[in-house]
């Protein structure tokens, strides 16, 4: 097989297909270049403070540009709604998140949870629970700016763990939690609030990452030219391959006619002897 691709025929066939090869691969190379050029970093101005109105709705999805969006929200705290969330990371150091219960004045009507900071040991955390229950009685607005966040999903606790003890902020348990919420609009969301209660740290609340979308189109069209490449010398190879072939089948009739015949002439010899 290797003296047919020398022959200067398939030399030149070869030459062709490296040559249309190498123009599917332009062709690929151009395609990926378009798609990481026309890769478009979605920037949402999530570091800007804005009404939390504009932003989200109750008893609705959160949606992805809200998802993040430093807003200031005010309302009201419900006394003896406020919970402990435990197992909350802040720079690594799991502790416990204050959770109030807000009902929002300044949009929409609904149950808002607001995470008002961190505390590294529970009994600091019970403090400032029970001193954000003993001002929310006394009634009054709060304004809390912060970053809102998408509702987590409930996780059960472990069989030896308190049953009522929750690691997440799920708006579906808290609703169970809330005194007399059956039936009222809610915000399935939550706030962290960039300025602590008194006697807990700020939650670390990093902005969301912003992402790069590539052109997924253009990068199935590259894929598709890097096949074609492959195809155009897979082809001059099959096609060697064949010639090859169809060579030794007919070498092998010749051959086989050749004996037919000598098989033919001995026996004539043989009668003349």
């Amino acid at each position: 097989m290797l003296r047919m691709m020398l022959r200067p025929r398939w030399v030149l066939a070869l030459i062709a297909a490296l040559g249309i090869a190498a123009g599917f691969a332009l062709l690929a190379q151009w395609q990926v270049d378009r798609a990481v050029e026309q890769a478009t970093v979605v920037e949402r101005p999530t570091e800007e403070v804005r009404p939390f109105g504009e932003v989200v709705r109750p008893d609705g999805p959160t949606e992805q540009a809200a998802t993040g969006q430093r807003v200031s929200v005010t309302g009201t705290i419900v006394p003896g709604d406020t919970v402990l969330v435990q197992g909350r990371l802040n720079d690594g150091v799991a502790g416990w998140w204050v959770v109030a219960h807000l009902e929002v004045t300044d949009a929409a009507p609904g149950g808002l949870p607001v995470a008002l900071g961190w505390a590294a040991d529970e009994a600091t955390a019970l403090e400032v629970l029970a001193e954000v229950d003993r001002a929310a009685a006394s009634g009054g607005e709060l304004e809390v700016v912060g970053r809102f966040l998408p509702s987590e999903a409930p996780v059960a606790p472990a069989e030896d763990e308190d049953p009522q003890a929750m690691t997440t902020v799920a708006v579906a348990h808290l609703i169970n939690v809330w005194a007399d919420y059956d039936d009222r609009p809610v915000y399935f969301g939550y706030v962290t609030a960039t300025e602590p209660a008194t006697g807990l740290d700020a939650i670390d609340s990093p902005p969301p990452l912003q992402e790069a979308e590539l052109n997924w189109l253009n990068v199935f069209y590259a894929v598709e030219w890097v096949v074609f490449a492959g195809f155009a010398v897979f082809l001059w190879y099959r096609l060697v391959k064949d010639a090859v072939q169809r060579e030794r089948e007919e070498a092998e009739l010749e051959a086989d006619e050749a004996a037919a015949a000598t098989a033919a002439e001995a026996p004539a010899d043989a009668t003349r002897d």
